[in-house]
């Protein structure tokens, strides 16, 4: 059910996208590093990861299951699995003609990106359900939390299509570093829901 939750996230979320883009509010074909950062944050971050909350609280508002500290990243998580899958197939035939090469690095990069996001959420969001254990900062770090995190991982990719060669290198390294910051939280993460 997450996972079929989560595919209907990624085509609302492509409507939105849309209807942000009609509104003259992002560029998706950014010019300069500043429109690729507006673009990676509010043309991609906020609304995939707020119609991605959304079909989380559909999920569990009424789960008599959603009663342990993982709960809320098992389902956030398959949630984003979904999401990635029908974005990745979008990708894959919107780029027939290397569709190998969009497959591969999507499948190596975004995919494990969509989870961590969903980590991130999923933490924050069970901290809240269940309670106890939260405070009001956790309450919006539900959705800031994986905006911020999925706005660095687009806006560093996005950016580096905008500057010259060597900064795009530097972007490069500072991709991968965030990518292993990614892993690293989202270990913690889990560890102390699990504690």
């Amino acid at each position: 059910k997450g996972f079929g939750l989560g595919m209907l996230a990624g085509m609302l979320a492509g409507l939105l996208e849309g209807a942000i883009a009609g509104l003259g509010l992002v560029d998706y074909e950014p010019g300069n590093f500043l429109s690729a950062l507006n673009t990676a944050f509010i043309g991609a971050a906020l609304p995939e990861e707020l119609v991605k909350l959304w079909m989380l609280w559909v999920l569990t508002r009424r789960n008599p299951w959603f009663d342990e500290w993982m709960d809320g990243v098992v389902y956030a998580v398959s949630i984003g699995m979904g999401f990635a899958a029908i974005e990745n197939v979008g990708y894959v035939f919107n780029f027939a003609d290397e569709w190998q090469n969009v497959a591969l690095m999507r499948g190596i990069t975004a995919v494990p990106a969509h989870f961590a996001f969903a980590v991130i959420m999923g933490f924050f969001f069970s901290l809240v359900h269940i309670g106890g254990r939260h405070t009001r900062r956790d309450s919006v770090m539900v959705l800031v939390a994986p905006v911020l995190a999925h706005g660095a991982y687009d806006g560093i990719l996005m950016a580096s299509e905008t500057v010259p060669e060597p900064v795009s290198a530097v972007l490069s390294l500072l991709f991968i570093g965030l990518l292993i910051w990614l892993v690293r939280v989202c270990r913690r993460y889990i560890r102390t829901l699990r504690a």
